[in-house]
């Protein structure tokens, strides 16, 4: 029969199944609005701009309350002068709350959601501006960073999640990539107002971040993952109908992927032997806990906690403060560019430019201070070299090792241990960062500060090798092909 006389076959129930089959063609079809996942991936990181400011805030205060032999007139709450071991707790408290938070966190977001969990982050940092800004004595000051780092722990664990779930496949590198992006903003943020104004003010002005997160981010529609984990699948529907821009039907394919990857990985409930157990899942394990080891052995927190200081040691003429803000300034713009390269070159690529990178830069900054040590007649030629050396350190931690740990994170884990595997790399992160933070002047005192760089320079070395050696590409694959080539399964396999 020629094709053009079905035009005029008088049967309705072929003509009834051409028009069905165009109406369908015409949703699966549909482009969609992938601006949407872009709102709620920067809304959502507005928690990230908040911790941010924990994260910088103790290289303006420190300072201020007289850190040091300065001439300047302290601006301080405090009934007398802190000492020095008590500047290590100020500093590394925040590492310890970071510590505890996810494993009340992680659950949590099983229970009551993702979305909730994270705005319950919002009460955590609001208090503890409150208590700063009430504060007259160190006690009252520990519980504040203490109370900061159960809404960093809350926000860092949740987050990767909450992207994870909400990103299509072919923007989730760059939106897991936001979280770095915002938490320097949040860094700069403090930076660039914390010398300039009082001690009370900057608390007050500390407050706003958190509040205009929960502002916006109540708007922001649950995971998908989490409404079909729970068998709500109206509203998993929803949820992406708004995520993507597109009607109902247009969204059916991908609710069906996620119901099967959900299933998949609900067939047994997630407990520790389920995540060491299983042959994928221990291999993520060790990817992404060997990340962000290397991200905190580094000695990123002892850059942003003491940056201040550390120009202040080398004598340059530029002052400290002013050297601080450019570095927070190249942090941002560093950081700026891994959303737009991560999914054109990939995790891997990116993460040992990184690491050498750092290596690199912690070797010339070690240099700088054996010279100083050592008293060198050249020194003061070269009083720009730890500036440079801080100012390359920061820009290739923040294109690599500051946020693509945290974006493999939210990428590697199967939904019924996600949240286990999110607290334990969370509190990992947290435990060495608090145990760097706190005794890193120690170790700057017995060793010199160029062995501490150089320190920080061997760990650089050994993220090089780990990545080049253990992590797995993930560019452009989705969460179940992830998972697949974890568990060494190939599409022959099904």
């Amino acid at each position: 029969m020629n094709p053009a006389e079905l035009n005029y076959q008088p049967v309705s129930t072929f003509e009834s199944t051409d028009r069905e089959f165009s109406k369908t063609e015409k949703f699966i079809m549909e482009k969609g609005k992938s601006y949407r996942q872009f709102l709620a991936g920067v809304v959502v990181n507005i928690a990230s701009l908040a911790l941010g400011t924990t994260l910088g805030w103790t290289s303006p205060v420190f300072p201020k309350i007289n850190y040091s032999n300065d001439t300047a007139v302290p601006d301080t709450p405090l009934e007398g002068l802190p000492t020095a071991d008590e500047l290590s707790w100020i500093g590394s408290l925040v590492a310890l709350g970071a510590l505890i938070a996810p494993f009340i966190a992680g659950p949590l977001a099983d229970k009551i959601g993702r979305k909730w969990t994270l705005l319950s982050s919002t009460g955590f940092f609001a208090i503890s501006w409150i208590l700063l800004v009430t504060t007259n004595n160190i006690p009252q000051m520990y519980v504040a960073r203490l109370f900061q780092g159960f809404g960093v722990g809350f926000v860092m664990t949740v987050q990767t999640m909450y992207i994870g779930e909400i990103s299509s496949d072919q923007f989730r590198g760059a939106l897991g990539s936001f979280m770095q992006l915002f938490i320097v903003t949040g860094i700069l943020y403090v930076y660039a107002i914390g010398p300039f104004v009082s001690y009370v003010q900057l608390q007050w002005i500390c407050l706003i971040p958190p509040l205009a997160f929960a502002a916006g981010f109540f708007f922001m529609p649950e995971t998908p993952y989490y409404y079909t984990g729970k068998g709500d699948k109206t509203n998993a529907v929803k949820s992406l109908q708004f995520l993507r821009g597109k009607s109902a039907e247009g969204v059916q394919e991908e609710a069906l992927k996620i119901q099967e990857a959900v299933e998949e990985a609900m067939k047994n409930k997630g407990t520790i032997k389920d995540l060491v157990g299983n042959k994928g899942n221990l291999k993520a394990l060790i990817i992404c806990a060997g990340l962000i080891s290397f991200q905190q052995l580094s000695g990123i927190n002892v850059v942003l906690f003491y940056s201040q200081i550390i120009f202040a040691k080398t004598g340059s003429s530029l002052e400290p403060a002013i050297a601080t803000i450019i570095v927070g300034i190249v942090q941002v713009i560093a950081s700026g560019l891994t959303p737009l390269v991560v999914d054109r070159l990939g995790r891997k690529i990116i993460l040992l430019v990184s690491g050498a990178g750092m290596a690199v830069c912690h070797a010339l900054l070690g240099l700088y201070f054996f010279l100083d040590y050592q008293k060198s007649e050249v020194v003061p030629s070269i009083g720009w070299l730890p500036i440079l050396s801080v100012i390359g350190f920061v820009s290739v931690y923040c294109i690599g090792f500051g946020p693509l740990p945290w974006a493999v994170l939210g990428e590697m884990f199967p939904a019924n241990v996600k949240s286990i595997a999110s607290s334990i790399v969370a509190s990992t992160c947290w435990v060495l960062g608090f145990l760097v933070t706190k005794y890193f002047s120690a170790m700057d005192e017995a060793l010199g500060s160029h062995w501490a760089f150089w320190i920080f320079g061997i760990f650089c070395c050994g993220a090089f090798a780990f990545t080049f050696t253990i992590v797995m590409e993930t560019k452009g694959l989705s969460l179940q092909e992830i998972q697949n080539r974890l568990n060494g399964r190939t599409a022959t396999d099904f």
